[in-house]
C-alpha cells in the first residue's frame, strides 16, 4: 500500500482527512494516487463498462493508454486478442470498446482493451488497487470498498471520473462519469458514513438526487453521440443500473473479478 501523505500548503488538491475523494481524469488520478490506498476508474462510455461485461464473462482485460499500432504490439507480447474501434470490428476481430460487441463476440481469456481516458487513468494510478466502476456495478464496487477496509482517512479511496476529450486534448467533463462516479461514492457512504470529501459529496449528491439516471445520461452529450452514431445498444448496457454484481481489480497488469 502506498504511503499516506497529509497535506500541506502546497498540496492542497489531496482532499486529505476524507476517507472518500473525487477528482477528474489522468493528471486527478496521478495527483491523488500517491495519497490513497485504491483508485476507483469511472468511464462509464464506454471503458469501464466494457471492462465490467468482459471480466463478467471470465475474460482477463488488460488496458492500455494508447490506440495507436503499439496496442497490437502490446496485444501479442500478453498473447491477447486486441479490442479495437467500435466501427473497426469485423467477423475475424470482433472484439472492440462496444459493450454489446462484446457480449456477442465469442469468449476470448484475454483482451487489451485500448482507452486513453480509462486506461491512461489505471496507468495514473501508480501503487495503488485499481477497481473498474460503473453504473451497473456501483453498488457492489461500493461494498466491495467497505468491506475490504477502503475508505477511511487511513485507507483512503480516491474515484476518478475519466470524462471525455475535446479536439484540442483537453478535458471535457462527462456527465455520464460523474453520475457514475458518485453511485459508488454514494453505495460507500451508506456503508461507511460521512468521510467523503466536498469534492466527494458533491458527486454523490449530484447521483441521489438525479431523478432519472438512465434518462439522463441517454440524454446526454455522450449517450446522443453513440446514439447517434448507431451504438444505441450500448448507452442501454451503460446504463443498466446495479445489474453486475462483478468488481474487476486490476492484478498483475489485466482487470479480473475479485473474490
Amino acid at each position: 500500500m502506498p504511503a499516506i501523505v497529509v497535506a500541506m500548503d502546497d498540496d492542497w488538491y489531496l482532499q486529505a482527512g476524507s476517507g472518500a475523494r473525487f477528482d477528474w481524469g489522468p493528471t486527478g488520478a496521478e495527483r491523488l494516487s500517491s495519497a490513497v490506498a485504491c483508485v476507483v476508474v469511472i468511464d462509464v462510455l464506454s471503458f469501464t463498462t466494457s471492462v465490467t461485461v468482459a471480466v463478467e464473462s471470465g475474460t482477463r482485460v488488460f488496458p492500455y493508454a494508447w490506440r495507436d499500432a503499439s496496442a497490437a504490439a502490446f496485444a501479442d507480447r500478453v498473447d491477447a486478442r486486441l479490442a479495437v474501434g467500435r466501427r473497426m470490428a469485423t467477423p475475424a476481430s470482433p472484439w472492440s470498446l462496444s459493450p454489446a460487441a462484446l457480449r456477442d463476440a465469442p469468449f476470448t481469456p484475454r483482451l487489451v482493451v485500448p482507452s486513453p481516458n480509462g486506461s491512461s487513468i489505471s496507468a495514473a494510478a501508480g501503487g495503488s488497487t485499481v477497481v473498474a466502476g460503473c453504473l451497473r456495478n456501483a453498488t457492489a464496487v461500493g461494498r466491495w470498498l467497505a468491506r475490504n477496509g477502503y475508505g477511511t482517512p487511513a485507507r483512503p479511496v480516491a474515484v476518478i471520473a475519466s470524462g471525455e476529450r475535446w479536439p484540442d486534448g483537453s478535458l471535457r467533463p462527462a456527465l455520464e462519469d460523474l453520475l457514475g462516479a458518485g453511485a459508488v461514492l454514494s453505495a460507500l457512504r451508506k456503508r461507511r458514513g460521512g468521510l467523503l470529501s466536498p469534492e466527494a459529496a458533491t458527486a454523490a449528491a449530484c447521483f441521489e438526487t438525479t431523478p432519472d439516471v438512465v434518462a439522463t445520461v441517454t440524454a446526454g452529450a455522450s449517450g446522443q453521440e453513440l446514439a447517434s452514431g448507431g451504438f444505441p445498444e450500448d448507452v442501454r448496457i451503460a446504463t443498466q443500473l446495479d445489474a453486475s454484481d462483478t468488481v474487476p481489480v486490476l492484478t498483475n497488469g489485466a482487470f479480473t473479478a475479485a473474490g
